[in-house]
C-alpha cells in the first residue's frame, strides 16, 4: 500500500511539472513573437490569457511566474531587473488573488491580473521608458497605469471571459 502511495504521489509531482513546464514554455512563445505589442505601455501580451488559470488552480501558478519571468528575461527593448523581477512579483500576486477570487467566481478571476499589472508595472514603466526620472509626474504614472490595466483588460475581457467559459465546459479543468 505505501507503494503505491508513493506512486500515485511520484505520478502527481511529474504531472504538476510536465504542466508548468507547458503552461510556461507557452507564456513565452505567446509572448516574444509579438513583442512590439507585449512590451511597453500598451502590453498585449497574448499570454496573458493564461492569468485565468489559477481562478481554477493554483498548481497552475509556478508555470505562469516561470513563464512570465523569461518573458521579461528576453525582452527585446531589455528593461533590465526592475521588469524582469516586478513583472514577475506582479504575475505571481495577480495569480494567487485570482485563485482566491476564482474559488468563488472564476470570471472575476480576471480582475487582479489587470489590477496588479495597472498599478505595478505600469507604476515602473515610465521611470524606464523615459530618458529621465525628473521627467516623471504623477500624471504620466497614471497615464501608464491606465495604459496598462486598459490593455490588459481589453484582452481579457475578448479573450478572457470565452477562454474561462471553454474551460468550465471543457475537460481542460482536469489537466490543471
Amino acid at each position: 500500500m505505501t507503494e503505491l502511495s508513493e506512486s500515485a504521489r511520484n505520478k502527481r509531482r511529474i504531472k504538476f511539472i510536465v504542466n508548468n513546464g507547458i503552461i510556461a514554455a507557452l507564456y513565452v512563445v505567446l509572448t516574444l513573437p509579438f513583442a512590439q505589442i507585449a512590451y511597453g505601455p500598451l502590453q498585449v501580451r497574448l499570454a496573458e490569457l493564461m492569468t485565468v488559470l489559477p481562478a481554477f488552480s493554483i498548481a497552475t501558478l509556478p508555470g505562469i511566474t516561470l513563464g512570465c519571468f523569461l518573458a521579461n528575461l528576453f525582452n527585446p527593448n531589455n528593461l533590465g531587473p526592475v521588469d524582469i523581477i516586478c513583472g514577475t512579483l506582479a504575475t505571481l500576486i495577480a495569480g494567487v488573488l485570482s485563485y482566491l477570487i476564482g474559488k468563488k467566481n472564476k470570471m472575476f478571476g480576471i480582475i487582479p491580473p489587470v489590477v496588479v499589472n495597472g498599478l505595478v508595472v505600469g507604476g515602473y514603466l515610465p521611470f524606464l521608458l523615459m530618458d529621465s526620472a525628473s521627467e516623471v509626474t504623477l500624471q504620466v504614472m497614471a497615464v501608464s497605469m491606465l495604459e496598462v490595466a486598459g490593455s490588459e483588460a481589453a484582452l481579457l475581457v475578448v479573450l478572457g471571459l470565452p477562454f474561462i467559459a471553454i474551460i468550465k465546459r471543457t475537460k481542460i479543468k482536469d489537466f490543471l
